[in-house]
């Protein structure tokens, strides 16, 4: 009995990740499609983080460019580059997103299209307004 409780509890816990953004992406460049980055996706008081990890060869910055404030001019490792993911419904929202390669804000909303496949729409004012990027966990 207790093999299929552990069984039982540790498939569970599967499903569950695999509903879940947290963990590292890779993240494509929607121009090039070349991978740029790992960013780490984390739980921070009940918000979603999520901050770059590892810069890949074909990354175009590795500092934050015309970044707002304190973070002009900063490394991108370890940064935070997005901030406030709040869940809704079947995904995440009401967040932000910075382009470290030029400084701009937009805001984000999340979803998975499958276990290992993210869907980022960042956005100015309405949704509609807005650009999606995919990107891949790292396994």
């Amino acid at each position: 009995m207790k093999k299929i409780s552990f069984l039982f509890a540790f498939f569970f816990a599967v499903a569950l990740s695999a509903q879940s953004p947290i963990g590292i992406w890779k993240t494509i460049d929607d121009e090039s499609g070349e991978p740029k980055s790992h960013v780490e996706i984390y739980e921070k008081d009940g918000k979603i983080f999520g901050k770059v990890v590892k810069l890949l060869p074909k990354a175009t910055t590795d500092v934050c460019i015309d970044c707002p404030g304190d973070l002009n001019g900063k490394s991108l490792l370890e940064m935070d580059i997005i901030w406030d993911l709040e869940e809704y419904k079947d995904y995440w929202s009401y967040g932000h997103i910075i382009d470290p390669a030029n400084g701009k804000e937009y805001k984000l909303s999340i979803w998975l299209e499958d276990a290992d496949t993210l869907k980022v729409r960042g956005y100015i004012g309405i949704s509609a307004l807005g650009r999606n990027q995919m990107w891949y966990r790292v396994k």
